[in-house]
């Protein structure tokens, strides 16, 4: 750190991303990307003419995209925001509609950024505890009267609240705004999206990043009430309005033509989930029920970092969190049926190891 950084942004504490490492080649079940390429047409979309229009600038008003995702979700192109993926919403969410007396509030297992975005603009928080089971109570977040923001699927749990349960907190909070965050929906959830043509207050967050195999492209999206969604792009325009590139713009555009590809890959990767959750648990694992590209998993015999450790040796990453409550547990993220079976087969080895030497 520089003497030369802002006196308010020292002691900020970052955001923490999934390791990357390049010393050998990893099955990669740690950062909940998709294990399957984007659809053949979007690699054809992205072709020699495209890249030379690299020239000029992209669309900031991403009106073919925008038009296009809009036809799909059956709304009106004006309740729909993109950006450069989903966490630019959040961080501009968390600037435009916290602050200056509205605190905010999210769950104190969740996704990280939450924390980060509201230290980040000096925003008083309250993360409100999961319950004993890791739900999520939403009799906690209503009539609250904060700024609230909630992943559903939450991460890193993967369990969701009922959209009867969402509606009443968006309900039950009219002058405040309520983010869903949805970046997993698409793997077993269902979308609160349609609740937007009924409360003024609701911003849906989506992103290409998961489902739509896009986790490089940076692409995110909002789905809100045309106030909401210009409220953002106010933020937008006093930052930076060409914030998406020409090629994500294109292979946006073709992923949305090949929405059924995706969605196929998202049932078998349901169905992946399904599978290492029965045999985790025959392994002697627990596992949390989930709704999301991912599990989170802990041994009875196991620290969850010894498990980590262990398989970053083997060639295989998870994600291993250091927070009290899910220290012993680990994300793992759902890849391919035969990265799958690598990732168990290397397990079951780990534990016959580890039994055999406390047996000597």
């Amino acid at each position: 750190m520089s003497k030369f950084l802002n006196a308010k942004y020292q002691g900020l504490e970052t955001y923490t991303p999934g390791e990357q490492p390049q010393d050998m080649q990893y099955i990669k079940l740690n950062t909940n990307e998709s294990p399957f390429p984007p659809a053949p047409s979007v690699l054809d979309a992205i072709n020699s003419q495209e890249i030379e229009k690299l020239r000029l600038y992209s669309d900031p008003e991403c009106k073919v995209l925008t038009n296009k995702l809009a036809q799909l979700y059956g709304i009106l192109p004006q309740q729909l925001y993109f950006s450069n993926g989903s966490d630019d919403i959040l961080n501009f969410a968390f600037m435009a509609f916290s602050g200056n007396g509205t605190e905010a509030a999210f769950p104190d297992i969740s996704y990280g950024f939450y924390k980060v975005f509201a230290n980040l603009h000096g925003i008083s928080h309250k993360e409100i505890p999961l319950k004993e089971d890791f739900l999520i109570d939403y009799r906690d977040y209503c009539s609250l009267n904060k700024f609230i923001v909630i992943a559903n699927p939450n991460a890193p749990t993967g369990l969701t609240l009922s959209l009867s349960q969402i509606e009443e907190i968006v309900k039950t909070n009219p002058n405040n705004v309520v983010v869903i965050d949805e970046a997993y929906v698409d793997f077993g959830a269902e979308s609160c999206y349609p609740l937007i043509n009924s409360y003024d207050n609701l911003l849906v967050i989506q992103t290409f990043s998961k489902s739509r195999s896009m986790a490089g492209a940076r692409l995110g999206f909002a789905l809100g009430s045309t106030g909401l969604i210009d409220d953002l792009n106010k933020i937008k325009y006093s930052t930076n309005p060409y914030n998406i590139n020409r090629m994500t713009l294109v292979a946006g555009e073709a992923t949305i033509r090949a929405n059924d590809y995706y969605m196929e890959k998202c049932k078998i990767i349901a169905e992946n989930r399904e599978y290492t959750t029965e045999e985790l648990t025959k392994l002697g694992f627990t596992v949390i029920p989930s709704k999301a590209n991912f599990i989170l998993a802990k041994h009875a015999d196991m620290e969850g970092k010894y498990v980590y450790e262990e398989l970053k040796k083997n060639g295989i990453l998870i994600r291993h969190f250091t927070a009290p409550r899910i220290k012993d547990f680990n994300r793992i993220t759902i890849g391919t049926k035969e990265e799958m079976d690598v990732f168990l087969s290397t397990l079951k080895k780990i534990i016959n190891e580890r039994r055999q030497n406390e047996n000597q």
